[in-house]
């Protein structure tokens, strides 16, 4: 038995030395959070009888920033290959794509909302994306989110690749128009109808976008947050359902 000592130095000469093991990629930065307001109780409104019991919460609303490459996993081979698919069709990737945003597992692109379709087109279109449905659209409403108030919110899914993505979209509320996919989804006919239903979204080159749930002369949103959370009358079919503060109690 030999000890290793300064007068006898560890020979490794004609020894097998591991080779060094290569160091594991790094997972994707965590987006910063993107701050756009302040909520004040449960719900974020004021005067309209707030009977949750948390009027005196407040809360910071924030929204995950955009996230820097690389993204990690097959995102980045996803992200690349939508860039060479809307350079051959002539559009600018950084012109369309707002952000991309890693969270929690998931990706969204944020695109700016007159390149919609023709980024639908390329998702769906191209055999290294193939995102052959579309499983709906959602609607979210943002008050302090200025000129960005609302957003479209669309769940793509590749049969093909068995991957998801989402796609996002907003619009202002002054000017609440967002172009409809349905040209390229025909699925997405009665989820942008709901859409605009509750949150008044005007879907541009829908066939037919009418309310599908309220009534035709429904007056308002009643997913919007800036929407009454109660006192507003409601009549079916020639009765008056009056507002809670004017209901008769029995206690």
């Amino acid at each position: 038995m030999t000890f290793d000592s300064p007068d006898n130095p560890d020979d490794t000469a004609g020894q097998n030395v591991p080779e060094e093991t290569p160091a594991a990629p790094q997972p994707p930065r965590p987006p910063e959070d993107e701050l756009i307001g302040t909520r004040h109780g449960m719900f974020g409104v004021s005067g309209t009888g707030d009977t949750s019991g948390y009027g005196g919460l407040v809360k910071p609303v924030a929204l995950p920033g955009g996230t820097p490459p690389p993204y990690g996993g097959w995102f980045d081979g996803f992200v690349g290959a939508l860039r060479a698919a809307l350079i051959h069709r002539i559009i600018a990737f950084d012109t369309v794509i707002e952000k991309i945003v890693v969270f929690r597992d998931e990706l969204t692109l944020h695109v700016r909302r007159e390149h919609l379709v023709a980024v639908a087109s390329a998702l769906r279109d191209e055999s290294s994306l193939r995102f052959e449905l579309c499983l709906g659209v959602n609607g979210v409403h943002y008050p302090d989110d200025e000129g960005r108030e609302l957003h479209a919110v669309y769940h793509l899914m590749s049969i093909t690749h068995s991957r998801r993505i989402r796609v996002e979209v907003s619009a202002p509320d002054a000017d609440p128009r967002i172009p409809s996919l349905f040209s390229v989804y025909p699925t997405t006919d009665w989820h942008e109808r709901e859409t605009y239903d509750f949150f008044g979204i005007v879907f541009d080159g829908h066939p037919s976008l009418t309310r599908i749930t309220m009534p035709d002369d429904w007056r308002g949103h009643p997913q919007r947050k800036d929407y009454p959370l109660g006192g507003i009358p409601v009549e079916y079919k020639g009765a008056r359902i009056p507002p809670p503060d004017e209901r008769r109690t029995y206690s």
